[in-house]
């Protein structure tokens, strides 16, 4: 549980970082992995949370515990309920049995799945014995987390009939779930997503195939914010797409309002700062809520207004993202408001407060979402090792580009 007490010089802030693969690609691919052994991956994420994956998928254990990792959590559930034969406890950490599970429960019950819960209704822990899900049509609430989704599409060409998924309710997320659908048809699934309905056919086997995992795109979000935070900043990021699938790469479009200019060439994601910034900005970011914070952060930074809305399924993550934003700008000095489901900072009107010690609340995008500050100021992140749940690499790799890191 070490601090990290951040620090910046001067000059210019310049280098190339390679940055680990999407978490989100990864752990889809890894469950397509196991359902199809064909498929061969490279760059795969190196974070805990597809660790935690991996290690479920291949656990030969009656109880596998995953941990914080909220997206495993969802598919491993899902999947496990196909493996016939097979009987799994599947746990986490004490904030993993306080985020909800009963949405996709409910929709894997009504393919026949044989689900119950061990100590709370609607929460794991999760008592799950595998079976043949013979049903083929699913009804599911789409405003609360796209990864419900996901969970049902993933393991859909698997089922004998395939799948036929109708959202109710305005869909969340929709980039991740378009890049679930683009994924299952890369490795030959015939996957559909139109209006409010998703249908996923069945396939029995695949053709061989090779997929290299784009690298993260929410990870890049931080060096976004430095380019902008710094008053000169030169950053490649590499391995990126100019047609990403990851919703998050919107990030280009955000940070031109923000004074940054980015291109890729060559797989490479170049940021050079130091353009004009506007005086305030408004957001919906209902389809890469992942962002939210890093931009809060950036706003905070450049001393601008922000009004960001559609982040409703923040308070499900590892933490209440909104209160915990709203807790560790406030000590930095800010006006914050918030909702359930939006923020609302006030254009700063005073500096920012040194040498303040951030509380990250188990959750890596705190950590990672505040860091960028220390070319303002001086700054304390607590518990600044939870970065490996998506980023192990975060701290060497700011050094890397100049910042200074004590404990």
């Amino acid at each position: 549980m070490r601090q990290a007490k951040l620090t910046y010089t001067s000059g210019l802030l310049e280098g190339e970082i390679q940055i680990t693969g999407s978490k989100s690609e990864s752990n889809r691919m890894l469950l397509l992995q196991a359902l199809f052994p064909e498929i061969e991956l490279h760059n795969v994420s190196n974070s805990d949370d597809t660790q935690a994956m991996t290690a479920g998928l291949s656990s030969a254990s009656a109880l596998v515990d995953i941990g914080h990792a909220g997206t495993t959590m969802r598919f491993l559930t899902a999947y496990f309920s196909t493996q016939e034969k097979q009987q799994k406890t599947l746990t986490g950490s004490s904030r993993m049995q306080e985020r909800p599970i009963g949405v996709l429960v409910d929709a894997l019950r009504q393919l026949g799945a044989d689900i119950s819960y061990v100590k709370n209704e609607g929460y794991p822990p999760l008592q799950i014995k595998g079976n043949a899900l013979t049903k083929s049509e699913v009804r599911i609430s789409a405003n609360i987390s796209s990864q419900y989704i996901t969970a049902l599409m993933l393991i859909a060409p698997s089922l004998p009939e395939g799948l036929t998924l109708t959202l109710e309710g305005k869909t969340t997320s929709v980039p991740y779930i378009e890049m679930t659908c683009s994924l299952l048809r890369k490795i030959g699934v015939r996957a559909v997503f139109s209006g409010q309905q998703i249908q996923v056919f069945p396939q029995q086997n695949i053709a061989k195939t090779t997929h290299h995992v784009e690298s993260d795109w929410s990870s890049a979000s931080y060096y976004f914010s430095v380019a902008a935070l710094a008053q000169k900043a030169k950053i490649n990021l590499s391995t990126y797409k100019s047609d990403s699938l990851q919703g998050d790469s919107i990030l280009m479009e955000v940070y031109q309002q923000l004074g940054v200019h980015s291109s890729i060439e060559e797989n490479t994601l170049s940021l050079q700062g130091g353009g004009s910034v506007t005086p305030s900005l408004r957001l919906d970011l209902s389809d890469a809520p992942d962002t939210a914070q890093t931009i809060a952060v950036t706003c905070f930074g450049l001393g601008i207004a922000c009004d960001l809305t559609g982040l409703h399924t923040l308070k499900i993550k590892e933490t209440d993202r909104l209160v915990a934003l709203q807790n560790e700008l406030t000590k930095l000095g800010a006006s914050i408001d918030i909702t359930e489901k939006s923020l609302h900072l006030h254009k700063r009107k005073s500096n920012i407060v040194p040498n303040v010690a951030i509380d990250t609340y188990h959750d890596h995008r705190m950590a990672m979402a505040f860091a960028p500050l220390a070319l303002l100021v001086p700054i304390v992140i607590n518990d600044a090792d939870v970065v490996s749940k998506s980023y192990p690499g975060f701290w060497d790799d700011l050094e890397e580009i100049g910042f200074l890191i004590g404990s």
